[in-house]
């Protein structure tokens, strides 16, 4: 028996959370509680963050006393992550999306901006396409993996030839809902299983906080496609009804294999423009090369800033 074998989730809360800044509330939302947190005044704007994948709530947490000057934030955990329900087979795209929309109602109750990081950027496209008229303001993307997520994209490096080699390793290893936490045997396989854009990727001894509260279920429905089997991402960009700031980070493309290491190459986030314009609503792009996949933890300030700069300019 390897040393680390843990079912980590809200079944195992004393092994699985620590205590953070802000304090943690749940909602009950039909099929999910799911679990956030809130800061700033009720009098000023909603702000609705959304994480990426392996990230909880408290991915926000250095950024969130800055925008509490300026917005009431509402930062979540998503289905499958953080406090928030665990719903094996059930990890779509359209149920994490109807999951914010059912959030924004029970408990924002106004009109809000909106702010998701990676898988989160994907699902606040989403909203941007499909929640109720008049729930959003405008929507931010940040680095998403817009047709690098999906199986077979309409453009460019889908989730194979990206990062979802890791998301297999997990998925094999860890198991649906830590069900196998096989961290050691998964450390030591890692070097034959993964492809070589992805061999430098460390695998600490012990299996870190943002991992523990993720069920590696996700991870299997990206990559076997289920995630967005009934949400193409083209057809949502050509739905979208409100102004967007999409950001860009660090990307690196093989020309040779067509391999990337990042969110998005630099023409499927040219496609995303176009199908925005298309859909005639206002885009901004923001290119950030030497920035890593998370501005919001990585540069907080830099997140603030660009998010009051892209809110000041719009005229909504």
């Amino acid at each position: 028996m390897t040393k680390h074998r843990a079912r980590y989730g809200p079944h195992n809360p004393d092994e699985t959370y620590i205590a953070h800044a802000f304090a943690e509330q749940l909602v009950d939302l039909g099929e999910v509680r799911m679990n956030y947190a809130t800061v700033g005044e009720k009098s000023s704007p909603a702000l609705l963050l959304i994480p990426g994948q392996t990230e909880s709530w408290w991915g926000y947490e250095a950024a969130m006393p800055r925008l509490a000057e300026h917005f009431e934030v509402f930062a979540v955990d998503l289905r499958g992550q953080g406090r928030s329900t665990r719903t094996p087979g059930r990890y779509t795209l359209d149920n994490m999306g109807n999951d914010l929309v059912r959030f924004i109602d029970a408990v924002i109750r106004r009109p809000t901006y909106v702010s998701g990081l990676s898988s989160g950027g994907v699902l606040a496209a989403w909203l941007s396409a499909y929640a109720k008229p008049g729930q959003l303001i405008a929507a931010l993307y940040e680095d998403p993996p817009l047709f690098t997520s999906e199986l077979r994209p309409a453009m460019g490096p889908g989730i194979r030839q990206c990062i979802g080699p890791i998301f297999d390793l997990w998925s094999t290893y860890l198991g649906d809902q830590w069900s196998i936490g096989a961290w050691d045997a998964m450390r030591e396989a890692a070097p034959e299983r993964l492809p070589e854009w992805l061999k430098g990727i460390p695998f600490p001894d012990e299996p870190p906080q943002q991992l523990k509260e993720y069920d590696p279920e996700w991870g299997r429905s990206f990559w076997t496609g289920t995630v967005a089997a009934s949400c193409d991402h083209e057809r949502m960009l050509r739905s979208v009804k409100v102004p967007v700031l999409l950001t860009h980070h660090q990307r690196i493309t093989n020309d040779a294999t067509g391999f990337l290491f990042g969110a998005m190459s630099d023409q499927q986030a040219q496609r995303v423009q176009d199908l925005l314009r298309a859909a005639s609503v206002p885009v901004e792009y923001r290119s950030f090369p030497d920035v890593g996949h998370a501005m919001h933890a990585e540069k907080p300030d830099l997140y603030v800033e660009t998010v009051l700069d892209w809110v000041k300019s719009l005229d909504v």
